[in-house]
């Protein structure tokens, strides 16, 4: 199984829904619509009314974040695993860098996982290097402690996804080379086994993927979908890197 999950950040409003009306339209008649899986994460305002909408049909949403406790609390403007899934997501993710920059701690962020799972949710876990940690060859000891940190054993591996997402690469338009990605798949997914006893999560690259360099991830070993931010938010875009991956 594949996935492609879009990552609208601060992007959406009601009637943005026509974009994945022509999401699912696709996906509905592309003869390799059973190989992989779509899901989108909008903004909180709109979970609930797309999640009811989509319900039946083939696209799953998803939160783009969560707050640390369980269900209910009195933190201003936290919304919680609980909540999300009460309004219909399936999915949130945890940790992306956007996040981690405002302050998100391996505590919290272990936290954020742990209530999730138990609110029934899936999880993508994001983790990746700076340009600073590239540079001085950190990155495997970065992806190691981010890991390491905050995923336990006794986390449901089968709702867990991890997606790596190079800070460095993140709409800049740069991408790892195919060995260095192939390389850092395999040390990402031999970290995942070491926690949950011989089993890895599926492994996601993101970070400036788009429908013309998408190609080349396709012969790559360990590449289990892509995170995608901005192409998500136009379906001819979002549409493209789907079909270019099976082209």
């Amino acid at each position: 199984m594949r996935y492609f999950i879009g990552n609208w950040k601060m992007f959406g409003v009601p009637k943005s829904i026509n974009i994945l009306n022509k999401i699912n339209s696709f996906y509905s008649k592309d003869k390799n619509r059973k190989k992989y899986r779509v899901i989108i994460t909008p903004p909180y305002t709109l979970i609930q009314t797309y999640a009811k909408y989509f319900k039946k049909k083939n696209i799953y949403i998803g939160s783009q974040n969560c707050y640390q406790k369980d269900q209910f609390s009195s933190n201003t403007a936290a919304v919680s695993p609980y909540m999300i899934r009460q309004v219909g997501a399936q999915y949130t993710l945890v940790g992306h860098s956007d996040n981690r920059s405002e302050g998100d701690t391996d505590i919290m962020l272990k936290n954020k996982v742990k209530f999730a799972l138990k609110n029934n949710l899936r999880v993508v876990f994001c983790i990746g290097e700076n340009k600073k940690d590239k540079k001085n060859k950190k990155t495997f000891g970065v992806l190691k402690r981010q890991l390491t940190r905050v995923l336990e054993k006794n986390f449901n591996v089968n709702n867990i996804i991890v997606a790596y997402e190079p800070i460095w690469s993140i709409g800049t338009g740069k991408i790892p080379t195919k060995a260095d990605l192939e390389n850092i798949t395999f040390y990402v997914k031999k970290v995942l086994k070491s926690i949950f006893k011989n089993k890895s999560p599926a492994v996601l690259y993101g970070g400036s993927v788009d429908g013309s360099n998408v190609r080349m991830f396709r012969d790559l070993r360990g590449i289990d979908g892509f995170l995608v931010g901005g192409a998500s938010k136009s379906s001819k875009k979002f549409i493209d890197i789907i079909k270019n991956y099976y082209r």
